[in-house]
């Protein structure tokens, strides 16, 4: 794939920011979170751009050549690629947050079959869990932490559009799931978005295994 960056982005900060999520994306793909060719990660490359996923690669072969570069608006910069299909759930974070520097957005088994448990509810309420404090925010055990799960559809906007709408109540959010679908989750930088990521499967396995004990 051919990148033509604009002069105010040098290669080597985009390349570094490839580089990183294709990182990410092999260590992911090893855990079985990103199955066939799903899920989509990006990051921040200045106040204007993000790179992103191109649209239907491998996630755990990726080298920078499967990273393309868009605008906040989710267009293309400098490529004739496509990004992922929910570009726009990332860039709403990036303008949302002009703090937060990485997305991650993945489709583990726990995170998938946790999404339907929980989708008549409309949220999963963690609480009581120690490892609540690794979200960036939660400093007990005693906080409840809420992950909304939304209602799945193609139609990106619609899904934007209720992530806003949760916002706008005032509700905190540091990650969604999206019914049937997987989780997406950020942070400042990559490796605070892989520390949410992998917190968030852990405690979602929690309550799915207390689940089960309980029905049993």
């Amino acid at each position: 794939m051919s990148q033509t960056l604009p002069g105010t982005i040098p290669a080597s900060l985009f390349d570094a920011c490839a580089d990183s999520i294709a990182d990410a994306a092999r260590e992911l793909s090893a855990l079985g979170w990103t199955p066939a060719t799903s899920s989509n990660f990006s990051m921040r490359v200045d106040a204007d751009h993000a790179a992103i996923t191109v649209s239907g690669r491998h996630k755990g072969r990726l080298g920078r050549h499967d990273i393309m570069l868009i605008d906040l608006r989710g267009h293309a910069v400098g490529s004739d690629a496509r990004p992922s299909a929910e570009t726009a759930l990332h860039t709403q974070i990036y303008r949302r947050w002009p703090d937060m520097g990485a997305v991650l957005h993945t489709h583990s088994r726990t995170q998938s079959v946790a999404s339907r448990l929980f989708a008549g509810k409309g949220l999963i309420r963690l609480q009581g869990w120690e490892l609540q404090k690794a979200i960036t925010g939660y400093d007990t055990h005693e906080s409840v932490l809420e992950i909304p799960v939304f209602p799945n559809t193609q139609h990106m906007p619609e899904l934007v559009a209720r992530v806003e709408a949760w916002l706008d109540t005032g509700k905190p959010l540091h990650a969604y799931l999206i019914d049937g679908h997987g989780i997406y989750t950020w942070g400042r930088d990559m490796a605070e978005t892989q520390r949410h990521l992998e917190a968030l499967e852990f405690l979602l396995g929690c309550e799915l295994d207390l689940i089960k004990l309980r029905a049993s």
